[in-house]
């Protein structure tokens, strides 16, 4: 069991050890991120909370926010529902197998209203904590899937050494459960300020917006 365990995690690691971008060679995007106006980001559902560093997840999607802000193509909004866009981030470990704990509240706001306890925090944003987007969580990135669970509790993550940004079609009825239209995947690509990942999206769209207007006759 042991050596199929360390196997399989020399596998990930082979599979994660450069950066993986979505459609990289031919410049091309679905065109629902070129028309997109709207923009969601939320944490992966799956991603667990690392005792060493508990919001880490939290603050790589509020430094992926201000870098989209910056960007200024896209108006944010706190909930996936009815955003053009779903933007999945999720903090890498630094190692490919690691023990963390699950945090079936990460993706609530300050302000938000919570089904499972029927309350709400003191901010001034609202939304459902988990709204239906789906989610297989299937091995070839085709999305995170919302956690079952309604408390805390240990577990082992396997091949999350790297950050992850994943872009998903918001305006299907559950946009987890398709492929992602782009993804970027790296170390240190949700790394603060710069946030590494945002800008090869940026690359990416311009980079799609230049081969649309090359073949416009």
């Amino acid at each position: 069991m042991q050596r199929r365990l360390s196997s399989m995690v020399v596998a990930v690691g082979l599979m994660t050890a450069a950066p993986l971008l979505a459609k990289g060679k031919d410049k091309m995007l679905p065109p629902y991120i070129l028309q997109a106006h709207t923009v969601a980001v939320i944490i992966d559902p799956t991603a667990g909370m690392d005792p060493e560093d508990p919001r880490a997840n939290e603050i790589a999607r509020k430094d992926v926010e201000t870098a989209l802000a910056k960007w200024a193509r896209f108006t944010e909004v706190m909930s996936p529902d009815g955003a053009d866009l779903v933007i999945v981030s999720r903090r890498g470990h630094g190692r490919l197998a690691d023990s963390t704990i699950t945090d079936p509240g990460q993706n609530n706001r300050p302000g938000s209203i919570n089904p499972a306890d029927n309350g709400g925090g003191t901010g001034v944003q609202n939304g459902r904590a988990q709204p239906n987007i789906g989610g297989g969580g299937t091995p070839n990135g085709a999305g995170p899937q919302f956690p079952q669970a309604q408390s805390p509790r240990p577990q082992t993550e396997i091949g999350g050494s790297d950050d992850s940004f994943l872009v998903f079609d918001g305006k299907v009825a559950k946009p987890l459960d398709a492929p992602p239209g782009w993804r970027y995947m790296a170390q240190d690509g949700l790394r603060p300020h710069n946030v590494p990942a945002v800008d090869e999206f940026k690359k990416a769209v311009a980079a799609a917006e230049k081969a649309a207007a090359a073949k416009t006759p």
